[in-house]
């Protein structure tokens, strides 16, 4: 089996924070890094490395990840972006962005923004409600709008990141604050001390797009864009499996398979250490670990592609290399420390 693990923040992004790093029990993790060839490539969000493991660069995200929101393909006709609810505050004289998953959104004050945001701008687009944190926006009349995916911004400062304030979306985006502010489920969630939705985070735009097919045989998430972009490119996708022997139990020998193991991002995004050192274990216990016993023989090839702030890092290995018992592992904090030095 030829088998890539997509791992995005598999490393810590702060190399000296021994609490977190230090003393994290990973021998699998540590052994097939050591085994294996290392590529450091730019740094790139979650979301465009996933898109380019299907071979996509400028990737329609909204349309790809509403693909994968359990619609019909006709559902997805038109130029669709993500249109994810989110809270913007001012920090020392910078504007910071939180995405949804810290704000506690329930599901009736999404449905209920959402509605009204359809009342109010029907003559923009229509927008549509798929999971409390995650909506879309149907535009009447496509326009171009180059903003990051929500990975990226998601705890970080934005004032930054609209290269175009003068842009169509950017300039109604101020009507859609300004009426988000009066709205009542907003000032229901400010008498209750809890962060208001006070604007969305427009990107990926643009009409649904066809990846390359035969990429691989099965992809495994539960991931909505990695859904998208599966059925996009005609390729069955399961549920991501409990670990590596589940995945061995249920795919055919001699296929290429995609896990996608996204459940350290949220820690990283969220600054949770503790959840991120917990994720961490567990994804050792169940993959790491049993990958080193399975290299060279069910798994014949392994990539492990980790997209993180030191750069999208990958480790390769084939079977052989089980063998290169000249190379010594190194502790995770060391080389989270050396990444960060700019080293390999």
């Amino acid at each position: 089996m030829r088998l890539t693990l997509l791992v995005p923040e598999l490393i810590w992004p702060e190399p000296a924070d021994q609490l977190t790093l230090g003393k994290l029990p990973a021998p699998g993790f540590e052994w097939l890094a050591a085994h294996a060839e290392f590529r450091r490539q730019p740094r790139l969000p979650f979301e465009v490395a996933l898109a380019r493991q299907f071979g996509l660069g400028d990737a329609p995200f909204g349309a790809l990840r509403l693909l994968g929101e359990d619609v019909s393909e006709a559902a997805v006709d038109g130029h669709w972006l993500c249109a994810d609810p989110v809270h913007l505050r001012f920090h020392h004289e910078r504007i910071i962005l939180a995405d949804a998953g810290a704000l506690e959104l329930e599901d009736d004050e999404a449905a209920a923004i959402v509605a009204a945001l359809n009342a109010e701008f029907a003559d923009i687009g229509q927008f549509h409600l798929a999971a409390t944190r995650r909506w879309y926006l149907r535009l009447n009349t496509p326009v171009e709008h180059a903003a990051g995916p929500i990975s990226a911004v998601a705890g970080r400062r934005v004032d930054s990141e609209i290269s175009d304030k003068n842009a169509t979306l950017t300039r109604w985006l101020n009507e859609v604050q300004m009426f988000l502010h009066g709205h009542p489920v907003n000032e229901r969630r400010q008498s209750a001390g809890k962060p208001v939705i006070n604007s969305l985070w427009l990107w990926g735009g643009g009409r649904l797009a066809r990846p390359q097919p035969g990429r691989f045989t099965a992809v495994w998430s539960d991931n909505p864009l990695a859904v998208g972009l599966a059925r996009a490119a005609g390729t069955p996708v399961h549920p991501r499996p409990a670990g590596l022997q589940a995945t061995l139990s249920l795919a055919s020998p001699a296929t290429s398979q995609l896990v996608v193991l996204d459940s350290l991002l949220p820690t990283v995004l969220y600054e949770d250490s503790e959840g991120w050192r917990e994720t961490w274990q567990a994804l050792e216990s169940e993959w790491f670990q049993p990958l080193r016993g399975s290299l060279g023989r069910e798994v014949e090839t392994l990539t492990i592609v980790a997209p993180t702030i030191y750069g999208e890092l990958t480790w390769s290995l084939l079977g052989r290399d089980r063998w290169k018992f000249w190379r010594q592992s190194r502790p995770l904090a060391a080389i989270a420390a050396q990444l960060a030095e700019g080293n390999p």
